[in-house]
């Protein structure tokens, strides 16, 4: 029994080491000091500029709908933006098909204003993972940056 004990507890440990791993060794976009500015539209045709947002903090949250993560995480998103009214939520999709965009808003809840993401934006962003978060600070520097899905804690550590 003790045997068993043990080998359990060895593989519980080689498997919490490889997650921390995983998240530590996971790249970050490359990023410029200056977040760099877009301007887009939200899924109901109006634009939206980071520079209009200059002077408040920003959080930027590159996502998808087929994205299983993404999903899971947009509730804290939600629960985030409404808690916290003086910080934007913008989730930033380079998706195209605007009508599918639409029902995931209405089934995931999603309380904050879906943007419309180009190539060359994803691209300014360095994003190669989904989802990726990239808080911008009030004087458009980038602030943090978390790479995969957050839980409600880690987006209240990363925004605040």
């Amino acid at each position: 029994m003790k045997d068993i004990i043990v080998t359990y507890g060895l593989g519980l440990l080689a498997f919490v080491a490889l997650v921390l791993a995983m998240q530590w060794l996971q790249p970050k976009p490359n990023l410029p000091e200056v977040a760099p500015d877009f301007v887009l539209q939200d899924l109901d045709g109006r634009p939206v500029t980071l520079e209009a947002l200059r002077g408040k903090t920003v959080v930027l949250n590159f996502w998808a709908t087929w994205c299983g993560p993404c999903r899971r995480e947009i509730p804290h998103f939600s629960r985030f933006s409404i808690e916290n009214p003086e910080i934007k939520v913008l989730g930033l999709t380079t998706e195209t098909n605007i009508g599918a965009l639409r029902q995931a808003r209405k089934a995931l809840g999603i309380a904050y204003p879906v943007v419309l993401a180009d190539a060359q934006t994803a691209g300014a962003y360095d994003i190669s993972t989904l989802p990726t978060t990239i808080v911008v600070e009030p004087d458009g520097s980038v602030g943090a940056v978390h790479v995969g899905a957050m839980s409600a804690r880690q987006l209240e550590r990363l925004a605040n």
